[in-house]
């Protein structure tokens, strides 16, 4: 059984996750994202006004602190701004966080260690999207924020690229 979970996952993500969605109208897109990490919890602004709301999924090690280096499957924390985003995507869409900065990337290498990278915003992983909603039930990433690929797909659409995301405990 496992085997064919993983075969079907690996044969799904080479499909990726299909055309992304035209960019919303200039007055629908988000100026600032912020994560609220202890409530599960993401929001769009557009100056002070929050437009959209998204339950989220974080790393399997969100609740113990920042992301300090490669593999601790924690989330970021801090200001970061997207910085690119992926259409084929192994997730449904994905758009990049620029996690390490380079406080953290010289932290690191201070301590000896990988900082990390590729985190991102992202749907499910393709083929896995009728599990919809009931991927919140746990922290599952290995860092990145997770939301269901109906959301991505409204949040591809309304953040466009260099928009800040502030990441909150």
């Amino acid at each position: 059984m496992a085997v064919s979970l993983f075969a079907y996952t690996k044969v799904m993500a080479r499909i990726g996750s299909g055309s992304p969605p035209a960019d919303a109208p200039p007055e629908q897109r988000a100026d600032l994202i912020r994560v609220y990490k202890s409530e599960r919890r993401m929001v769009l602004f557009r100056g002070d006004a929050a437009i959209s709301t998204y339950q989220i999924s974080l790393g399997s090690a969100a609740d113990a602190g920042p992301k300090h280096r490669e593999g601790d499957e924690k989330t970021p924390e801090g200001r970061y701004e997207i910085d690119w985003r992926n259409p084929k995507s192994v997730a449904h869409l994905s758009l990049h966080i620029s996690y390490p900065n380079p406080n953290e990337r010289h932290e690191a290498e201070v301590n000896g260690y990988p900082p990390g990278g590729s985190i991102m915003i992202h749907g499910l992983p393709n083929g896995w999207g009728l599990l919809g909603e009931a991927h919140r039930l746990w922290d599952w990433t290995d860092g990145c924020i997770a939301v269901t690929d109906a959301e991505m797909r409204d949040i591809w659409a309304r953040v466009p690229d260099h928009t800040p995301i502030d990441i909150m405990p």
